[in-house]
C-alpha cells in the first residue's frame, strides 16, 4: 500500500503507517471526492492462488481467514452506520480482501487534541465522558464487547471554538460477542489497560473461562480511562507492577485520586474492582454524570499548622 495507488476504487492519498496500529497498516484514501481511513491487516494472509504449500497448511490458513471475516462480519452485522444512537461511533463501511490481504474503510473523522483536564470545566468533562459512555453503552446494549477501550481509540471532536468536546469511539476490530471471545492466541487488547480477567485468559489461565470475558471487561477499561480524563493519570498501583491488572491479580489495591469527588470515587473503584460481577454496568456510569458536580478534581494546597483548608471550585458552567 503506497500513496497513489487505488484498491477496491479507494486511491491512497497519505503516507501509509503503522503508528498505533498494532498488527495493522493504515493511511487516508478517497474515493468519489469523500475522504475516506483505510486499514490493511498485516494478517492472516489467504493462500495465493497456485500456492506450492502443502493441502493441510493451504487448508488451515483459509479456516483461519474464514474465522477472520466471520468474526468482522458478525460485529458489521450488529454495529450499523445508520443504528439510532450511532453517531459517536466510527464503524466500518467497507469490508474486503484483494488478493491475500484484507482491508477495512471507515469515513475519516477530523479531531482535535484531546485538551488536558485542567482545560475543561466539570461540565465539560461531564459532557466529554457521557458521550464516550453512551457509545459503549450502545455496544453493551446489542451484547458487543469492544476489546480494545483505550484513549488511543477515541477520538474527540469539537465542531467550534465555543462548543464542547465529544468522544467518538473508533477501532472495533477486536470486539465480540459478549462471553465469545477469540481464543487466547488471536485476541487483542491493551496490557496497560486490559481487565484482569483478559490478563489471565490471555497468559493461558486454565481458572478463567471465555464467558467470564463479557462487556464487565469494557467497564474496567472505561473506569480507567474515566480516572485519566479527569486527574490526567491512571489510579495508582504500585511500581511492582506492570499495569492496574497486574496489582489487582496480585491481590494488591488501586489508589482513586482522593482529589476527586465521592461519588465518582466509589464509580471508579467499583468499576476497577477486580471480579466482573463486582462492576456496575455504563447506566450507572451514565447515571452518576447526570450530576457535572461529580466531574470536580479539587485543586491541591499546602497549608500550615492550624490553618484551614481551601479548596478552589471550578466555575459552574451549563450544559448544552
Amino acid at each position: 500500500m503506497r500513496v497513489g495507488d487505488v484498491i477496491r476504487g479507494y486511491r491512497i492519498v497519505s503516507e501509509p503507517t503503522n503508528s498505533g496500529g498494532g498488527r495493522c497498516v493504515w493511511a487516508f484514501a478517497q474515493r468519489h471526492g469523500r475522504d475516506y481511513f483505510i486499514k490493511r491487516f498485516l494478517d492472516p494472509k489467504r493462500p495465493k492462488e497456485g500456492s506450492t504449500a502443502s493441502v493441510r497448511s493451504v487448508r488451515l490458513r483459509l479456516e483461519a481467514c474464514e474465522e477472520f471475516e466471520r468474526r468482522h462480519r458478525t460485529i458489521m452485522r450488529l454495529l450499523r452506520p445508520d443504528a439510532v444512537g450511532g453517531g459517536n461511533l466510527v464503524l466500518a463501511l467497507d469490508f474486503f480482501h484483494d488478493g491475500t490481504t484484507y482491508y477495512k474503510v471507515t469515513e475519516r473523522i477530523h479531531s482535535v487534541r484531546t485538551p488536558p483536564p485542567r482545560a475543561l470545566t466539570p461540565p465539560r468533562k461531564a459532557v466529554l465522558l457521557r458521550t464516550l459512555g453512551l457509545s459503549v453503552g450502545l455496544l453493551h446494549g446489542i451484547g458487543v464487547v469492544h476489546g480494545d477501550l483505550k484513549p488511543g481509540n477515541v477520538l474527540v471532536g469539537r465542531s467550534g471554538a465555543g462548543a464542547y468536546h465529544t468522544a467518538k469511539l473508533i477501532d472495533f476490530d477486536d470486539a465480540y460477542v459478549s462471553g465469545r471471545p477469540p481464543a487466547p492466541d488471536d485476541i487483542a487488547g491493551d496490557l496497560v489497560y486490559g481487565a484482569p480477567e483478559w490478563h489471565r485468559y490471555v497468559r493461558g489461565d486454565a481458572d478463567v473461562r471465555p464467558e467470564w470475558l463479557t462487556t464487565r471487561t469494557d467497564v474496567f477499561s472505561l473506569g480507567l480511562m474515566t480516572h485519566h480524563y479527569l486527574t490526567g493519570a491512571l489510579p495508582g498501583f504500585g511500581d511492582r507492577y506492570a499495569s492496574p491488572a497486574d496489582a489487582l491479580n496480585d491481590g494488591a489495591e488501586l489508589r482513586i485520586d482522593e482529589r476527586l469527588s465521592a461519588p465518582m470515587r466509589g464509580l471508579l473503584a467499583a468499576m476497577t474492582a477486580r471480579s466482573p460481577d463486582a462492576r456496575p454496568d455504563t447506566g450507572a456510569f451514565l447515571a452518576v454524570l447526570r450530576d457535572p458536580a461529580t466531574c470536580e478534581v479539587r485543586a491541591p494546597c499546602l497549608t500550615s499548622p492550624g490553618s484551614r483548608v481551601r479548596i478552589n471550585r471550578p466555575t459552574k458552567e451549563r450544559q448544552p
